[in-house]
Formats: structure tokens, sequence, C-alpha cells
């Protein structure tokens, strides 16, 4: 899944561009809407204003060490996971609504805001930090350069900023989020779309249950369930009888999960080659 940038959602460029507003009203002795907008959106407490400073701490710290930029990155989307997402879309709702109702909405997002590209990168990231479907990586590595190189005034090395996603992945229930990971930036670009449905499924699912053991058992056994028995019944398609005898030893090796024991990586890598096995068997 790929995440695109959305102007009329990107709080941190919304309240930059309603700072110009005020600025270019005063200029021509008018009384400035924006001023009420921005009052009321980004007061104190508000939803908008607790999300705004995570933008406006990128904005604010340039020319920064590479440690403090990668640890300024990992708190922010670390605090971003815990604002309330409903609230803000709401929120945000309505403040496109009164912009709309006081400005001529295709000139207030055309004026030009000096960091734009970093403000949208940040929205990107926070995003796709927030999504439960399966994102593009390279999107992640993409958007978290662009922010990294803002904050050092520093080119990046694509390779460092991989490592140090697959190395904040792999925090998260020990070695299941950094196989994930890993599976998915080894096949997402040139290698995909070769993926199947099934397993497209299965990584995402990994990805929003991992620290779920109860779900994530469960599932797995679901999914172990279903393979046995399209394994069986796609066996009796094939005639050789040697590919034959071998399809029952799998079958008869596939063999749930029992309760005591915890998902880990083998389970992800023995269903993605189930999948493979199954859809080869669909093709004889």
């Amino acid at each position: 899944m790929k995440i695109k940038h959305s102007k009329y959602r990107n709080t941190g460029l919304i309240f930059e561009l309603l700072v110009k507003q005020i600025a270019a009203d005063t200029l021509d002795n008018k009384d400035s809407a924006a001023v009420k907008i921005l009052k009321k959106f980004f007061g104190n407490k508000t939803s908008l204003s607790k999300e705004y400073r995570l933008y406006e701490f990128i904005v604010k710290n340039k020319n920064v060490s590479q440690s403090k930029a990668e640890a300024i990155l990992s708190t922010i989307t670390e605090i971003s996971l815990k604002l309330n997402t409903k609230s803000l879309k709401d929120a945000k709702y309505n403040l496109i609504a009164e912009i709309k109702e006081n400005y001529n909405i295709d000139e207030f997002f055309g004026m030009q805001v000096r960091d734009y590209k970093a403000l949208a990168a940040l929205y990107c990231l926070l995003e796709a930090q927030s999504n439960n479907s399966l994102v593009d990586p390279q999107v992640l590595i993409d958007n978290k350069t662009t922010i990294l190189e803002h904050l050092t005034s520093a080119q990046q090395n694509e390779q460092e900023v991989k490592d140090t996603l697959i190395e904040e992945y792999s925090k998260y229930d020990k070695d299941l989020k950094l196989l994930t990971f890993k599976i998915l930036l080894e096949k997402f670009n040139s290698k995909y779309k070769s993926l199947l449905p099934e397993q497209k499924n299965i990584l995402k699912e990994f990805i929003t249950s991992v620290n779920s053991q109860t779900r994530l058992r469960s599932l797995v056994n679901e999914e172990l369930e279903k393979i046995s028995k399209q394994v069986v019944e796609l066996s009796s398609k094939v005639k050789d009888e040697v590919i034959k005898i071998k399809l029952d030893e799998v079958s008869k090796a596939i063999k749930p999960v029992n309760n005591k024991s915890k998902i880990v990586d083998t389970h992800l890598v023995n269903l993605m080659q189930y999948y493979d096995l199954v859809n080869e068997l669909k093709s004889l």
C-alpha cells in the first residue's frame, strides 16, 4: 500500500499556511479570520495542537547530529501512536470547513511553505505508522530519509536508513516483526507483485497482531487447517505417485500449534512456503 500526501490533512502544513494567511491579511489591512481559526483549532490542549507539536519539533530542529535526529524522529513516531485518531479526523474536517468558509481553498493551499518537503514527509510517515494495512516499506525509507536530511542538513545513506528501520522493528516481540519487515523489504518493490493474496494478508496480520499471541496462534492454526485440506484436495488430482506420497507426508506434517507454544518467525516462514506449495499445485 502506498501512502499519499494530503495537504488537507497535514496539520503542520495547515498551521504554517494559517500563519502566512494572517501575515497576508495584516498587510492588506484586513481583519484576519485566520486568527480566530488558529486560536479555535490550535489552542492549548486541542487534538490538533498536540499533533502540531510533532511537526513543530521537526521544523524548529535543524543542523543537529545524526544521533539526535534519530532520537527526535523515534520520539515523534512513538508519541503519534498515542494521539486520538478519531478526534484528529473530526477536527481536521471541521478545520477545512472553516477555512473554506473564509478563504478560496485553492489560493490558500497554493501559498508556498518553506519546509513543505519535511512536513509532507512527516505526514506520510505518521500515516504509515498508524495504518494497519500493509504499507510499502519504501514509503517509510524515503520519508524517513527526507526528514533526517532536513534535521541534519546532510545527505543520508538509504541502506543505513533501512537498517535503522529494521532495528526499530526488532524491538517488537523479539524477531517476529524484524522478520516480517525484512520479508517486506525484500519483496515489496520488484517482487511484491508476485506475493499471493494469502501471503499479503498473513504478513499484514503478523504485523498488526504481533503483540497478541492468542490471536496469532488462532490465526496460524486456522490457516494451517485450510492449507492442510487444500493439499489433500489438490493431491488427489496429481497423477505422479511419487509426488502424491510426498504431498501426503506434507499434509501429515501440517499440525496445529498447541496452546502452550509461542508463535515465532518459523511459523511465518512455514506459512509463506505452504502458500507457495498450494499455488504450485493449483497450476498443475
